[in-house]
């Protein structure tokens, strides 16, 4: 860029700052409800942010919606609803994602409004503004902290004539980026499909274009006509390859069952951990196990669930499993893609609800994980199994936002994975609640049936073990269908 233009570019970027500063001069006296307009109107500055960049991808389809190559970028967010606390934390989570996905985030704005605008999502009057900012700072997209629908892509993209990308976007490249699994890629693929299959759209024109009828080319004589355009074209392909997908995850869902239904047969308790991304599930897991689950300070680190086996303090065995972390406003096409992984949650006899206990607003995310789950038990007619809040990072937690949780949270535990804090504790909770499910029974079994002996101890909690002259007599919980097997043997 020359001289010339950059000094344009800070000229239309001083008189943007400058507009924005008469505003919030006239808020400090505000008349005749000039305080609420000025609030619906100005464009509001949350902070800059300095992150990574990423490495380039190569395109998917010929279409808007190509994988992420965030490089510097603005965050647009709408405030219609909370505090000004709560948007900002909103925005900060936004950042947060697009560190996730390698940004680097040079602004952060929001605007108040009773709802989006339908035609460009912040207001025509607004887009203006931050057209000047783009062009001011050089920025290569903007994010916009909602789902936007196909028009208000393409009005922004055209307004502010640099790639657009909402929210759902956003996720999706991060889930495309930390898939490991061939079934977590191929969740995360079909979701992507079903996402932008309705966002088709060209560039300059050159989808329009319609294949013609020459002989040979399109069934010869009596079939030839105009032909399908490249936009037609695309959606066929992506509709093939969505078919291909859904076939693929058919054929894995087989193997998953036939695993989940060996568990199932197992008498060894389920405990899934679940909550928001980044509440610290795995580092919560290796804490209870020494598993080794990677852990990592970023959004999403874990998209394929991991299973681990544990003892408890009193000897008895029992299954972990870290699933995938939940999100505000989380997509529903990864809802849907993901509901196979997912159902380990409703299937487990206990659920660990983790919490960021440093979070600015954890009351938050237990709500839109509640919300998350309700939608998995309604599709998949489950009941969802009893829950345990454990508040984790207590260690980097303001105490008056723990005081504040202790008041409003029933059958809660604090701990800290980090330090081992309530470690302990919620290893009894687990304890207490796995002895809500078994049978105290006395049994008296056989010398010549030592492999039930065996059994005993490794599925049950013994209290207290004899021998008589009719075998071995053992004072014992166990689980109850175990209890039910051994009852010729109940003393």
């Amino acid at each position: 860029m020359d001289s010339a233009a950059s000094r344009d570019h800070e000229e239309l970027l001083s008189q943007a700052l400058g507009r924005t500063a008469d505003r919030a001069a006239q808020e400090e006296d505000p008349t005749l409800g000039d305080l609420d307009l000025a609030e619906r109107n100005s464009l509001r500055r949350v902070g800059s942010r300095t992150t990574i960049h990423a490495e380039e991808q190569a395109d998917g389809y010929e279409v808007e919606y190509r994988k992420l190559r965030l490089e510097r970028v603005i965050l647009v967010g709408v405030w219609t609803e909370g505090t000004a606390a709560e948007v900002e934390a909103a925005m900060g989570e936004l950042s947060a994602l697009a560190e996730t996905a390698g940004a680097e985030v040079i602004e952060m704005l929001y605007q108040r409004r009773d709802k989006p605008d339908a035609g460009t999502y912040v207001g025509s009057g607004k887009v203006a503004e931050l057209r000047d900012i783009v062009a001011a700072t050089e920025a290569d997209t903007v994010i916009c902290d909602g789902e936007l629908n196909p028009g208000q892509l393409v009005a922004l993209e055209n307004a502010l004539n640099t790639k657009v990308i909402d929210r759902t976007m956003l996720i999706l490249d991060i889930f495309a980026q930390h898939a490991k699994s061939k079934e977590g890629k191929a969740q995360v693929s079909l979701a992507q499909m079903e996402y932008l299959i309705t966002r088709v759209r060209g560039w300059g024109g050159n989808l329009s274009r319609q294949a013609g009828g020459r002989a040979g080319s399109n069934g010869g004589v009596g079939l030839r006509g105009p032909g399908e355009t490249k936009i037609e074209a695309d959606r066929r392909r992506l509709r093939a390859d969505m078919a291909r997908l859904r076939k693929e995850l058919a054929a894995m869902k087989t193997s998953r069952e036939v695993k989940r239904s060996r568990r199932s047969v197992s008498l060894t308790p389920k405990i899934a951990i679940a909550g928001y991304t980044n509440a610290g599930k795995s580092s919560l897991i290796n804490a209870l196990t020494g598993a080794g689950v990677l852990v990592e300070d970023a959004l999403f680190a874990t998209l394929d669930p991991t299973t681990r086996k544990a003892q408890l303090a009193d000897g008895r065995s029992i299954i972990f499993t870290d699933t995938v972390g939940f999100v505000r406003h989380l997509p529903t096409q990864l809802v849907e893609a993901f509901k196979s992984t997912l159902e380990e949650v409703v299937e487990a006899d206990l659920m660990l609800h983790v919490v960021d206990g440093s979070a600015p607003f954890p009351l938050k995310q237990i709500q839109a994980v509640n919300k998350v789950i309700a939608d998995i038990v309604r599709e998949t007619g489950a009941q969802a199994p009893p829950e345990v809040i454990v508040v984790n990072k207590i260690d980097a937690a303001d105490p008056l936002a723990l005081a504040e949780l202790r008041h409003v949270l029933e059958d809660v535990v604090f701990v800290s994975a980090v330090t081992g804090e309530g470690i302990g504790e919620l290893e009894s909770r687990i304890e207490l609640f796995l002895n809500t499910l078994d049978s105290h029974v006395v049994l008296e079994i056989p010398f010549t049936r030592g492999e039930l002996v065996s059994r005993v101890h490794e599925f049950g909690t013994v209290l207290g073990e004899e021998y008589t002259s009719g075998g071995t007599r053992i004072d014992v919980r166990l689980p109850r269908r175990l209890a039910e097997e051994l009852r010729e043997f109940t003393v």
